[in-house]
């Protein structure tokens, strides 16, 4: 099974660069490399292109911009070379490729305020994966002017400004049309702010193979889509609803039907042989006229609950579940329970509230940032600031696998494992609902015997990819969460989209 690229912290990288050079691959052979690869993307990108601006701070990002130069002006293209950092500093790399580019014809200009960006394409060369506070000027002032130019960015290992270890900006960050990144490829740059930043990511090894360090385990791994089909096995001919799975849904309190009904009905379009609802009495009418198929029970507090927990294989508790006394009943039942349990939305906020003595043996948390941020007791600039470590604490307090919702989704649990991250989805899944699509994909994973963490994994992808396909066809803004179990259910059976 492919278990996805491998992602991977500075500083990781940074060990990475230095083992190559010890082992005898001298360090300004491997600047001229990376700078031969990132003007290769730029040249395929933008073919037209004729003039470029560089803008150079200081380090081996700077140098790889200054070989760039180089290898623009000997192909003819006119260059505008911006220096942040005055070349008689440079040091090392830096300083030679500085050279190399004034040998080339190219002329070195100071920055200043008043400097205008004269290129087709822009080159940030700025800064690297180093930063770790917040952007000061200079570069805070032309990072600004990059982004306000309106002109095509590529971006030299990383939109400088955004950090390469969580995805958060630092102040300020470049937004780039495409970033080529070398040796390993970074978390920083697929979760958070990263996907909005980094625009097209090329990843280029330089000829390093990062695996072969196995005591430089990577944070995460990117995953592909082709795991639904190696995780989710065909069924056998003989199959009948009882071998499917039983889930059980656990929402919607008066006045907010919708949630829980949207989960069920995903549930049984992704394949869970049977599906229960559970909800306040006033929704049960709509739920049979709006899906026959699921089993809708009125339920006005947990004793009603306790034949409906019995029958259940999985169950996903949390959509439109309120945090009243209704909500808190439902809830303490359900963790006392004990089946496979998926815990969003309302349940999430109760959670956080009083975590319960109950603890499921096998669960999933679903929150996104803010939620993440309630079951911490902190804030969702705090989460955003380190998705990876705070999806972490969450899992060791709550001994489960925990999937952070946003952009660059993350699954993972307190186990030492890398994280699984998520490269698909779209800005049309900022709207109501999605969240509850996905419990519902999650639990009929469950129902249908997965384990959390490969439920958790294989549903994040799935959900993501049908909200990419439903856009595909018809765009993103107006995409409802209604629309994905179709694009889900294919998927699920592989079913071709020619």
């Amino acid at each position: 099974m492919n278990p996805g690229r491998p992602l991977y912290l500075a500083e990781q990288v940074r060990e990475l660069d230095r083992r190559t050079i010890a082992a005898g691959v001298e360090s300004f052979a491997l600047m001229h490399k990376a700078a031969q690869a990132a003007y290769r993307v730029l040249r395929a990108r933008w073919p037209e292109a004729r003039h470029l601006s560089v803008l150079c701070g200081a380090g081996n990002n700077a140098g790889d911009g200054y070989v760039m130069a180089a290898l623009a002006a000997a192909e003819g293209l006119q260059v505008q070379l911006l220096a942040l950092r005055p070349v008689e500093r440079l040091v090392g790399d830096a300083a030679r490729a500085a050279e190399l580019a004034v040998a080339r014809g190219v002329t070195i200009t100071p920055w200043t305020t008043q400097a205008r960006l004269e290129g087709e394409v822009i080159v940030d060369a700025l800064l690297g994966t180093g930063l770790s506070g917040e952007v000061r000027e200079p570069f805070l002032g032309a990072i600004e002017r990059i982004n306000a130019a309106g002109r095509p960015v590529l971006a030299v290992d990383i939109p400088s400004g955004l950090c390469a270890d969580s995805g958060a900006v630092l102040g300020a960050a470049v937004s780039a049309s495409a970033t080529v990144t070398f040796i390993g490829d970074k978390l920083g740059l697929h979760t958070g702010a990263g996907p909005a930043r980094v625009g097209e990511c090329y990843f280029k090894r330089l000829g390093v193979d990062a695996e072969a360090h196995g005591d430089l385990a990577p944070v995460a791994r990117l995953l592909d889509e082709a795991l639904i089909g190696e995780v989710v096995a065909p069924r056998p001919r003989d199959a009948h609803k009882g071998d499917c799975g039983h889930l059980l849904v656990i929402g919607g309190a008066p006045g907010f039907g919708g949630a829980a009904l949207l989960a069920a009905e995903t549930a049984a379009r992704l394949g869970a042989g049977k599906v229960s609802l559970a909800t306040a009495p006033e929704h049960v009418t709509a739920s049979l006229v709006r899906c026959p198929e699921v089993m809708v029970h009125g339920v006005r507090g947990a004793p009603e609950l306790a034949s409906l927990l019995a029958g259940a294989d999985a169950i996903v508790v949390g959509p439109g579940l309120g945090q009243g006394p209704w909500g808190q009943g439902l809830l303490q039942a359900t963790l006392a329970a004990g089946k496979p349990l998926v815990v969003d939305a309302d349940a999430l906020n109760l959670l956080a509230r009083g975590p319960s003595e109950a603890r499921p043996p096998a669960w999933i948390l679903t929150p996104h940032p803010g939620e993440a941020a309630r079951l911490l007791g902190g804030d969702a600039a705090g989460v955003q600031a380190d998705r990876a470590g705070s999806l972490r604490e969450i899992a060791a307090r709550f001994a489960a696998v925990v999937l952070l919702k946003g952009a660059g989704s993350l699954v993972g649990e307190d186990d030492g494992t890398p994280l699984a991250l998520c490269p698909y989805g779209n800005p049309g899944m900022a709207s109501g609902g999605m969240g509850d699509a996905l419990s519902g994909i999650l639990g009929a994973l469950l129902a249908q015997g997965l384990a959390p963490r490969a439920a958790a994994e294989v549903g994040m992808l799935l959900h993501a990819r049908a909200a990419d396909l439903a856009a595909r066809a018809e765009g993103e803004r107006g995409l409802l969460a209604g629309d994905l179990a179709s694009y889900a259910r294919r998927l699920i059976n592989g079913v071709g989209w020619n």
